[in-house]
């Protein structure tokens, strides 16, 4: 468990430097700086034993030309950072209005984006540090031109040119909406795949049931849960023979001075007041929280970023069901992979293997409405996001398990309902019940080819109670998929 801690700790740590854009340029600019110095002092020693044929290949003007050329890569990189930083931005405003703000760590955590100003600062400041190692003959000093030094300056000068229209063609791949909701698919894959386990048979485990007197254990901080410290927690429940109930989880929102959850002695009926207040003090600071959510063990942030851009595509201003759909498709994909990890509580155990702290985490009920509600509420008049949703419904009812069927049932009433309530044409109502009905059967482990479930039925169908009836030669019926 100390291992998982410090595994834990790690990810946190890194997520929080790759999400920023100042790490990578800033040892460009260190090493640059260094380099600047160093080369220069080495080009001094060894320009006489060069052998000719390297000579050949190095700079071969004076002082004036070789200050020339130092000073226009130097200018030149101060005007392409600055537009490179100016693209940067306007592709995250662009990523904010248009689809979602919370695809801005996407973008800033992009290694391309970093790389690119790294080059972009380190040579502009290898250039200055070597330009002013260049000395001429005037004043009587002894002339100086570190050739290698302003060689490997205009190596660095036409790498920034080339980096720049590799730049350009990333950038116009990313601001995609494509790319944009691959990586978003791809960093809630790995999150899931890091923090929740192969899902396991069903254990005969008996999780413990918070008594009435436990102690509410307050967070410290207000935020989102960014990390849960696993270890830090199981030791303060073994130094104070307690058992701890953690009901908020990584991406809940906290205030200060609320439950987190609530612990209570083992052997005691009561905790004395310093061990109570030892024991709310380790679990606040087990508990971490920040300005906004992270991907670190957040196993929702990818859905809710996902579920984001389909909402923003579905709004008056927008008006882009197709974007909604993709969306949708992706998150489906991520909704198929949850339902095979273990999304039961975390039990941590002591040496001892007894229980001692109980981690809540989002279920696929959860999950599954952060996915669909939304959709489903600003899409209820587009018949082509309500289809995808059913489809997106169908393919869940597949890879989820027995337990977790229930929630997708829940979520299919809840669309037939909806779809009922708008005013439809036949065939896209029929078109909708199908679907609904090929849900049903996915429940069930049953596959119906598509349109065989009309043909089963006779023809119309319509979305159970909540649908109008309707009149069929002559007579008035009203079908329901469940009708036999």
């Amino acid at each position: 468990m100390r291992l998982s801690g410090v595994r834990g700790g790690l990810s946190s740590q890194r997520d929080a430097l790759r999400t920023q854009l100042w790490p990578l340029p800033t040892i460009g600019v260190g090493l640059a700086l260094v380099l600047g110095v160093v080369l220069p002092s080495l080009d001094a020693l060894i320009a006489d034993e060069l052998p000719v044929w390297v000579r050949t290949y190095l700079f071969g003007g004076g002082a004036a030309a070789a200050r020339t050329v130092l000073d226009a890569i130097a200018s030149s990189l101060v005007t392409v950072t600055s537009l490179t930083f100016s693209l940067t931005v306007v592709t995250l405003q662009l990523a904010s209005s248009q689809f979602s703000p919370r695809l801005l760590r996407t973008f800033s955590s992009d290694r391309f984006v970093q790389v690119t100003l790294a080059l972009f600062l380190a040579t502009f400041t290898y250039a200055l540090t070597v330009l002013r190692t260049v000395r001429t003959a005037d004043g009587g000093q002894e002339m100086f031109v570190p050739r290698l030094a302003v060689t490997v300056a205009f190596v660095l000068a036409l790498a920034s040119v080339l980096g720049l229209v590799l730049f350009l063609a990333h950038l116009a791949r990313q601001i995609r909406v494509e790319t944009m909701l691959r990586d978003v698919h791809a960093e809630a894959s790995q999150t899931l795949r890091r923090v929740l386990p192969e899902r396991a048979a069903a254990g005969g485990t008996v999780l413990p049931t918070p008594p009435v007197a436990a102690v509410a254990l307050p967070a410290a901080a207000s935020g989102f849960i960014v990390r849960v410290h696993e270890g830090a927690l199981l030791a303060a429940a073994v130094e104070a023979d307690a058992v701890l109930f953690v009901d908020r989880h990584p991406g809940s929102s906290l205030v200060a001075g609320t439950p987190v959850g609530v612990g209570w002695p083992r052997a005691t009926s009561s905790f004395d007041e310093d061990a109570r207040s030892r024991l709310q003090q380790r679990v606040a600071r087990a508990v971490s929280t920040g300005f906004e959510r992270t991907a670190a063990q957040d196993v929702g942030f990818g859905l809710r970023q996902l579920t984001d851009v389909a909402v923003k595509a579905l709004s008056p201003g927008i008006n882009d069901p197709t974007t909604a759909i993709h969306a949708l498709g992706h998150s489906s994909a991520v909704l198929c992979e949850l339902a095979g990890r273990d999304l039961g509580p975390l039990l941590l155990r002591d040496d001892q293997h007894q229980v001692r702290v109980v981690l809540c985490r989002p279920g696929l009920r959860d999950l599954l409405d952060l996915a669909v509600a939304q959709p489903r509420r600003y899409g209820a008049g587009d018949p082509s996001v309500l289809t995808r949703l059913l489809l997106l419904l169908r393919e869940v009812a597949w890879c989820a398990e027995p337990d977790q069927r229930q929630a997708v049932a829940e979520q299919l009433t809840r669309m037939r309902a909806t779809i009922a309530a708008q005013d439809f044409d036949v065939g896209e109502r029929d078109r909708l019940a199908e679907l609904a009905g090929q849900v049903e059967q996915a429940l069930v482990g049953r596959w119906v080819p598509d349109g065989q479930w009309s043909a089963d039925r006779g023809g119309s169908l319509l979305l159970g109670a909540h649908a109008p009836q309707r009149v069929q030669h002559g007579a008035e019926q009203e079908h329901r998929p469940g009708d036999q």
